[in-house]
């Protein structure tokens, strides 16, 4: 079967009326009676640019599972193709204190360094929502190559890391590419995103809405800030596609496909959602103009795109 790349037409975008999402009507706001759905993995891709513009990609994975939570830091080189060089790994769930807070070496010869790549946490404190991810009370620190390579959590600045482990204040800049969550139970998926360096950072939900609710056909509601962005009737049919909104003065693509959804057997069914910022008010998605390079890089260079964002969903029922 063809991917969700590849079953999305250019005929099928939509633009949004509004200039902004907060200027949809009260009536359209989220009901207070719906119950999302349990977040059990979220993986974050950064890129990291050092002083020397030697670039490394670093993947961050936070998991819940039946035996606990665990974090997983994976370090490559440059290319998105590039299998992971070294790692990081650790466990959440463990009652001794000492592994929610310290440091460890990593190889660092994935960065082409002889300097130690580290990793600094502080997670004894850290409060967790309703995900395997902390949303306050936390710090997850790298270096590489003696430079700041990714910060995470609240409780640690730039300026603050710089002088708690005795860096240069040189390089070390680093962007978030694309972040990939996974939801299982019901059908109301909610989560957090900024979709631009500085913006304001918004509340998401996406609401699968079956024929249980007394809706035939079933239909798809999305949700930003807690108002209606987007309505998607008749999904029996309509279970690929994708609309455009307005957020932030921003395109946002979202692209949908829930083919496995409703026609998968029973327990192994699976939606999948995107959301794509692009540029400019032409009719071309952002995968056909991708398609029309041959590396990410040659992207960013030809077009600017360094600063665009992605999200993707995945949920399984």
């Amino acid at each position: 079967m063809r991917d969700i790349a590849s079953c999305i037409s250019e005929s099928s975008v939509v633009v949004s009326q509004s200039a902004a999402c907060t200027s949809y009507s009260n009536n359209g706001c989220i009901s207070p009676a719906l119950v999302p759905s349990i977040k059990n993995a979220v993986t974050s891709l950064y890129r990291t640019t050092l002083s020397s513009q030697n670039q490394i990609l670093i993947t961050v994975t936070w998991l819940r599972t039946n035996n606990g939570q665990t974090l997983t830091i994976n370090f490559a080189g440059s290319s998105l193709d590039d299998p992971p060089a070294a790692s990081f790994k650790l466990s959440l769930s463990s009652r001794l204190l000492r592994k929610k807070k310290g440091s460890k070496t990593v190889d660092p010869s994935f960065s082409n360094s002889t300097s130690p790549t580290e990793v600094f946490w502080d997670l004894s404190n850290a409060r967790f929502n309703a995900g395997p991810e902390p949303s306050d009370h936390f710090y997850v620190v790298v270096v590489v190559d003696s430079e700041i390579g990714l910060i995470l959590g609240d409780m640690m600045s730039h300026e603050a890391a710089l002088k708690r482990f005795k860096l240069e204040p040189v390089g070390g800049k680093f962007s978030l590419i694309s972040r990939l969550e996974n939801f299982s139970g019901n059908t109301v998926y909610t989560t957090r995103a900024r979709f631009s360096d500085g913006g304001p950072v918004h509340d998401i939900l996406v609401h699968f809405v079956a024929e249980s609710v007394g809706l035939k056909p079933p239909a798809l509601l999305v949700y930003v800030d807690r108002k209606v962005a987007m309505r998607v009737k008749r999904l029996i049919w309509n279970f690929r596609g994708n609309q455009t909104m307005f957020i932030d003065g921003l395109l946002v693509d979202l692209m949908w496909d829930l083919h496995h959804w409703f026609f998968s057997p029973v327990g192994s069914g699976y939606a999948v959602f995107m959301f794509r910022t692009r540029r400019g008010l032409d009719g071309r998605l952002w995968l056909e103009e991708k398609s029309k390079s041959s590396s990410p890089e040659r992207d960013e260079a030809e077009d600017g795109r360094v600063d665009q964002f992605s999200l993707l969903i995945y949920a399984s029922k």
